[in-house]
């Protein structure tokens, strides 16, 4: 027998383990040594080797396959086996049943659990049915909406948000969350086929100015009132409205309601369409004719629903523009255009009236107007009253205008006297008194009213116009401020505080009275009137203020008892615009008369104030004598408070104006300080003299145009007297004067009574004395303190006992002067004695 190939052998017996074929016979049939194992098992190790290299790499990839069978199999042979144990413990209790408690609890508990499960199951079974139909019902939506059955559409919509509120499914649930978004975007595809639809029910083409709208259509299966349904489905009712609106607005109903100089667009409606055709004019009724086509077409087509919608969005901008624009236009100012007021009025409450029939609602504002009729036009007199004052104010003061203010005096004259000016004796002057305590100037009645006797100067009684026969008036008291007053307040421009007690101011020189009682006298006394009259200039201001107020107040008369009037309760009203024209005027003059750069503002607003109240007082003494008008109408008039605000006003315009003048004069020569002590040689000051003088000078010329005469007088002696003063006092406050120091003061004080040539009266001769000093009370004062300076201690002496010293120094100033000026010794106490000796030798 041959022996076998080594190799043969190890592949035979590889085939054989791996595939189990058998050798051929050929190789079957050979010998196998010992020595042919070796090499047998070597290939035996190779395919091993291979065979779990393989393995290995199947185990990998089904490795996760694997793993899982496997629990599974581990799971079913645990159902198993648990199955097995449960029914081997059935089988056991059957065979051998056990009552005891523990068994009795576990049975029930298992029993429990599996009703449990039989009822989580039946749940199972309805969430699923219930998610079927829900599924079902956005079928139909979604069929409904391709066949553009809006209605149907959000019907079924509802009933599915319904079907799907009541799933007893968590929201959070995957088919919970699919189904609302499937619901969800088939609401937005049916809201875009009911946009569709509204749009062809209702078409707005603005550049076109055209509405169209139509209840129903042939190709569209909603109406308007359907539609409607679908607004409120979807929340927008208002907004869609608020739209429509808008684009009806801005096409049709805003090129209507405009107001402009040309021609107007007039309003048709034919055919379910509105729009703009033709021209229409700027008359109301023809505005409330078109407005009242718009209303009836949006009557007749929209359902009510829509209407009330409508409404609501569209009075609250249709209403105020036809006010603004239109009516409040047309409200006249006063009684002239009172019949087409009647008829703006009538066309209102025609208008009104359609509006209610046709179930609009929102027009409250414009029944109002129609219904309170009185008070819009006494709103607009109101208004244009104000706005009249202000107009004029802006305009400036314009042209000045010269007025006479003319009185009628009584006084006492002697028996036998001539009745004339030239034969009378008149006095002198007080000059006693601060001039400063006094600010607006008195009149003649104020002046005479404390006295019996008047005494007054021929040169000022020429400034009066006194003894010229001309019809003459009563003239009012004017009030008076002083600095203490004086006050930039703008309430006091309004009049507030008025009611307290104003004190009139006594003029700055008071005449004395010839005798304290004429019937001590020796010479019997009898009266006798003279007349009074002095020119004044006030600006263009005042008269437009007369006449306003008097058409005011001829407008409230003939209201007063008026029964065909529309607008007759507001006749009392009327009655009380004056009050708030001069409350204006009051307010803003200030400011307006500042802007005059003539600088006598103040001075024309004291003047026109004045010239108010004159004419004012005229006024209501006319008006309680007039027999033409009801009763009533005298009874209404309310002037005597306004008259009184206005005397108060121009008192506090003339104190301003001194009060300013005079702080400036004070800064020109020192403030608070020493004019004598803080000039650092004699052309200093001279040089500030002559800037308070020139001050005084300029502002004499500037009111010499517009003040009367007796003002003039008293504002430009007030100045004069504040430069005297406070020379005096400087004077006064020097620890000692030299004689050159008295010398340059002397020449400084001549400076200053050069300012005498301007109270000189025009034709008077060269032996007049000027009237300086009966407006200046310190005027004298600075006079005789240069006498005392230039004279030695005789002279001094001389003036004190015999002549008018005393009359404006005390015992103690002068001695204070002689203390000043002279050396202290035996003279001059001798003089200071006897000067002593006799404090008052002019008694």
């Amino acid at each position: 027998m041959a022996t076998a190939n080594p190799a043969l052998v190890g592949q035979a017996l590889v085939d054989f383990a791996l595939h189990g074929n058998f050798p051929e016979d050929a190789i079957s049939s050979k010998r196998v040594d010992q020595q042919d194992f070796g090499p047998a098992l070597a290939a035996l190790a190779v395919a091993k080797s291979k065979l779990e290299a393989e393995v290995h790499t199947i185990n990998e990839e089904t490795a996760p396959d694997v793993q899982s069978w496997v629990a599974n199999a581990k799971t079913v042979e645990d159902d198993i086996n648990r199955s097995r144990a449960l029914a081997n413990e059935i089988v056991r209790r059957a065979e051998a049943p056990e009552v005891s408690g523990q068994t009795i609890r576990e049975t029930e508990e298992k029993a429990d659990f599996l009703q449990r499960e039989v009822v989580y199951n039946q749940q199972v079974r309805e969430a699923l049915a219930s998610i079927k139909h829900v599924n079902g019902v956005l079928d139909q939506v979604e069929q409904a909406r391709n066949e553009r059955r809006v209605l149907d559409s959000l019907h079924l919509l509802e009933k599915s948000w319904t079907a799907l509120d009541a799933v007893r499914v968590g929201k959070s649930c995957r088919v919970m969350k699919i189904l609302d978004m499937r619901a969800f975007e088939l609401k937005s595809a049916v809201h875009e086929v009911f946009e569709h639809v509204w749009n062809a029910l209702v078409t707005v083409d603005v550049d076109a100015h055209r509405v169209e709208v139509h209840q129903s259509r042939e190709d569209e299966q909603m109406t308007l009132s359907e539609a409607f349904i679908g607004l409120q489905a979807y929340k927008e009712v208002q907004q869609r409205m608020a739209l429509f609106w808008h684009k009806v607005d801005a096409a049709v109903v805003a090129p209507r309601t405009s107001v402009n100089h040309g021609s107007l667009p007039g309003i048709s409606c034919q055919d379910h369409i509105l729009s703009l055709q033709g021209n229409s004019d700027q008359s109301i009724s023809s505005l409330f004719s078109d407005l009242g086509l718009v209303m009836g077409y949006f009557a007749n087509l929209l359902p009510a629903e829509l209407l009330q919608a409508l409404s609501n969005v569209m009075m609250p901008v249709l209403v105020p523009r036809i006010i603004s624009a239109w009516l409040d236009s047309a409200v006249p100012a006063t009684l002239k255009d009172m019949d087409q007021f009647q008829e703006v009025i009538a066309s209102v409450r025609s208008f009104c009236q359609s509006l209610e029939d046709l179930k609009y609602n929102g027009f409250a504002e414009l029944q109002d107007w129609v219904d309170n009729a009185p008070r819009v036009w006494l709103a607009k007199c109101r208004e244009s009253a104000l706005d009249s004052v202000r107009n004029k104010m802006g305009n400036g003061l314009g042209s000045p205008k010269a007025v006479e203010r003319v009185e009628t005096q009584t006084e006492l004259a002697a028996n036998g006297a001539p009745a004339t000016n030239d034969e009378d004796d008149w006095g002198a002057w007080d000059d006693e008194g601060d001039g400063n305590a006094a600010e607006a100037p008195a009149t003649a009645q104020e002046t005479n009213a404390s006295q019996s006797v008047p005494n007054i100067t021929e040169d000022d009684a020429d400034a009066w116009g006194w003894g010229e026969e001309e019809p003459v008036e009563d003239k009012p008291v004017e009030p008076a401020a002083t600095d203490a007053n004086v006050d930039d307040d703008p309430a006091d421009a309004w009049g507030w505080g008025d009611d307290e007690t104003v004190d009139p101011a006594p003029a700055p020189s008071q005449p004395k009275a010839v005798a304290s009682n004429p019937s001590q006298n020796s010479k019997k006394w009898e009266t006798r009137e003279m007349t009074l009259k002095e020119s004044y200039h006030i600006s263009s201001l005042p008269e437009p203020v007369l006449d306003l107020i008097t058409a005011i107040l001829e407008d409230g008369a003939s209201l007063v008892g008026s029964q065909s009037s529309p607008v007759a309760p507001a006749a009392a009203g009327l009655f009380g615009l004056p009050t708030l024209v001069l409350a204006m005027f009051r307010a803003v003059a200030p400011y307006y008369y500042s802007l005059d750069t003539s600088g006598g503002g103040n001075m024309y607003l004291y003047n026109d104030a004045t010239y108010l109240a004159e004419r004012l007082a005229d006024f209501v003494t006319a008006w309680k004598a007039r027999g033409d008008i009801e009763p009533r109408a005298v009874t209404m008039l309310r002037l005597d408070n306004e008259i009184k605000s206005l005397r108060s006003f121009a008192a506090r315009a003339y104190a301003a104006e001194m009060s300013t003048q005079r702080t400036i004069l004070r800064d020109l020569l020192g403030g608070a300080q020493n004019l004598l002590q803080q000039a650092a040689d004699a052309s200093d000051l001279t040089a500030q003299i002559e800037a308070a003088t020139g001050r005084v000078r300029a502002m004499a010329a500037t009111w010499s145009d517009i003040l009367s005469r007796s003002a003039w007088c008293q504002a430009v002696g007030s100045l004069v007297d504040t430069i005297a003063a406070k020379l005096v006092a400087d004077v006064m406050d020097l620890a000692g004067i030299g004689q050159d120091e008295a010398y340059n003061i002397a020449s400084m004080i001549a400076t200053v009574t050069e300012l005498d040539d301007l109270f000189v009266q025009p034709g008077a001769g060269k032996d007049d004395v000027p009237a300086t000093a009966q407006y200046a009370a310190h005027w004298l004062r600075l006079k005789y303190l240069s006498e005392v300076l230039q004279s030695n201690l005789p002279d001094v002496k001389f003036l004190w006992l015999e002549s008018d010293l005393s009359l404006y120094f005390t015992v103690d100033e002068v001695v204070e002067l002689i203390g000043l000026s002279f050396v202290d010794n035996a003279r001059t106490r001798d003089v200071v004695r006897e000067i002593k000796a006799s404090p008052h030798p002019r008694t």
